[in-house]
C-alpha cells in the first residue's frame, strides 16, 4: 500500500526536490505552500505522515503542530534548518514526533518516514492485553490507555513509549534503549527527543507532572515506570 505524505514547506525549489525525492522512494506526496494551506490539506484528506517546515510565511511550524495536535494524533515530523537546540526542543514540545535538520537527505529522511509508519501501525508483540501503573491502565494490543476508568488521549510515539516502559516490568529503560526501541534507529537518533516526550508524556498521565509517581525517572541511568 502506498503511503501518503503532507509536505508543507513555503519553498518552492525545496518543495519539488523533496517531492520527487520521496517519490522516488515510493510515497505519495502532497505539498502545500504555508501553515493555513498545510492544516487545509490536513481537514481535507489526512494523510499517513506530516512533514512540517518550522519557518512558514504565515503560521509557522510550532503554531501548524499545536493546531495538529488538537484535533490529531498524526506522525509529525519537524524540518529545521536551525540546530540550535532551544528550537529542535520546543518543535517537539509543540507535538511533533520527530525533527531532521537541513540540508535533507533522501535516504535518511526516508528512513525516519520508515521508522515512524512502522511504529504507528504495529503494536508491540506477545504482550498481555492490560497493563497497570496505580490508577493507569494500558491496554498494550488495543493503543488505549485510561487513568480511574477516563480515556488518556496520546500520540501514536506517547503511547508507544508508555508501553515500551510498561513493558519493562518496573526495569530501568535508558534513553538509548528507549529510542532505538520507540523511534526504530540508533545512530540517527537524539536523546532529546526521548526526554521531551517523557515530559509530554507526564503532563497527561501524571496528576503532578512536576512530582510523577507513574513515569519516574532514575538519574544517570534513563526512565522506569512504577508497576
Amino acid at each position: 500500500m502506498t503511503r501518503s505524505v503532507l509536505l508543507v514547506e513555503d519553498d518552492q525549489r525545496v518543495r519539488r526536490a523533496l517531492r520527487l525525492a520521496l517519490e522516488d522512494e515510493g510515497y505519495q506526496v502532497r505539498e502545500a505552500g504555508s501553515g493555513r494551506d498545510g492544516l487545509a490539506e490536513l481537514s481535507r484528506n489526512p494523510p499517513d505522515v506530516v512533514l512540517l517546515d518550522l519557518m512558514l510565511p504565515d503560521l509557522d511550524g510550532f503554531a501548524v503542530c499545536h493546531q495538529i495536535r488538537h484535533t490529531s494524533a498524526i506522525p509529525v515530523i519537524m524540518v529545521t534548518a536551525r540546530t540550535d537546540s532551544h528550537d529542535v526542543v520546543a518543535g517537539l514540545e509543540a507535538g511533533a514526533d520527530d525533527y531532521v535538520t537541513k540540508p535533507l537527505v533522501a535516504k535518511e529522511l526516508s528512513a525516519r518516514i520508515r521508522a515512524l509508519l512502522r511504529r504507528t501501525d504495529n503494536a508491540p508483540g506477545g504482550a498481555p492485553r492490560r497493563l497497570t501503573s496505580g490508577d493507569l491502565s494500558i491496554g498494550v494490543d488495543e493503543g488505549v490507555v485510561t487513568r480511574d476508568g477516563s480515556p488518556v488521549a496520546l500520540t501514536e510515539t506517547e503511547f508507544k513509549l508508555l508501553a515500551e516502559l510498561a513493558l519493562a516490568g518496573g526495569k530501568v529503560r535508558s534513553r538509548e534503549q528507549l529510542l532505538e526501541r520507540v523511534w526504530g534507529y540508533g545512530y540517527f537518533g537524539d536523546s532529546r527527543i526521548v526526554d521531551v516526550h517523557v515530559r509530554r508524556l507526564r503532563t497527561k498521565v501524571e496528576r503532578d507532572p512536576a512530582n510523577p509517581s507513574h513515569v519516574v525517572t532514575v538519574r544517570g541511568l534513563g526512565y522506569r515506570l512504577v508497576p
